[in-house]
């Protein structure tokens, strides 16, 4: 099975959550993070395979717009602990479950959601099971409504770089390739892959910290349950009322062809295409992205 590092992460900020705690979730200890007061909004950060640590500068920044803003982290992942990771324990179905099973724990009836890259593929699996609990949805970069992705985005991620850090990338992954597990190596592999994922790259540095975060194992476990069940929503939403924003990168490894594709596969949705722009709207082009969300939420 091929993996896929469906682009993770966000900004690391030193922000306090307002709350912070730990929940059963099934056969999981369930983390998550509350910031600020108001309509409730739950983060759902990219990966798989990634922690929420890097999402609370952004869910400290949707505060201000008087929601009260939710991270966690999905099973396996930071301080949401899970034995034993295999394919019984890391599923979609399961993962969805601890998405529900969090807001009846915080007593919440309809919440928006906000998925960024496989986040938006987990808010778009949710809301197969439990549409009448969203309020809004909110898309961000999102790896789309079926497995089209997994054709393409290798390549977009090469075609972002310049040759010499596909050589630098091609270089370290060999190594990684041949046993080298040493940090050196992680840290030079992380460098040169994160220029693929920001248009603006002197943010890169960013990314290739929160990149060595990653945990392949559970990255292979959930594309491989995504093939399982065979992952394709494009038919799922013909009655789907609720308003849906879908934010998109023109120059992002997920193509604008699978955020049209999921733009119209909601009835009642807007989609926003960045100039200038990678998979981190919030660090290529803060103002529209921000500007567009604050304006999708009033409306």
């Amino acid at each position: 099975m091929r993996t896929f590092i469906l682009i993770l992460t966000m900004i690391s900020m030193s922000v306090q959550a307002q709350t912070e705690n730990v929940i059963n979730s099934g056969n999981s200890k369930l983390f998550y993070r509350i910031f600020g007061k108001g309509k409730p909004m739950l983060i759902i950060n990219g990966g798989p395979g990634m922690n929420s640590d890097g999402f609370s500068g952004i869910a400290q920044t949707l505060t201000q717009y008087d929601f009260q803003t939710i991270t966690y982290d999905q099973r396996g992942t930071g301080k949401s602990t899970l034995e034993p990771l295999d394919s019984k324990t890391i599923t979609m179905d399961l993962m969805v479950e601890d998405m529900e099973n969090l807001r009846r724990h915080l007593n919440i009836e309809k919440w928006t959601i906000l998925g960024h890259s496989f986040g938006g593929i987990m808010a778009t699996y949710y809301a197969t099971k439990y549409p009448e609990r969203i309020e809004k949805l909110i898309l961000s970069s999102s790896g789309g409504i079926n497995m089209d992705f997994t054709s393409y985005v290798s390549k977009r991620q090469q075609d972002n770089l310049t040759e010499m850090q596909r050589d630098s990338l091609a270089y370290y992954q060999k190594k990684q390739n041949h046993g080298d597990t040493s940090i050196e190596t992680r840290k030079g592999r992380t460098k040169y892959l994160a220029f693929a994922y920001v248009y603006n790259q002197s943010n890169a540095p960013i990314i290739a910290e929160r990149l060595q975060q990653f945990n392949a194992e559970i990255n292979r476990l959930v594309i491989q349950d995504l093939f399982k069940i065979k992952y394709d929503c494009s038919n799922e939403f013909p009655n789907f009322d609720k308003p849906v924003l879908v934010l998109q990168g023109k120059n992002d490894i997920i193509t604008v062809d699978t955020a049209q594709k999921t733009a119209k596969a909601f009835p009642n949705s807007k989609l926003v295409l960045m100039d200038r722009c990678a998979h981190y709207g919030w660090l290529d082009v803060p103002e529209l992205y921000f500007a567009s969300i604050q304006s999708f939420l009033n409306s």
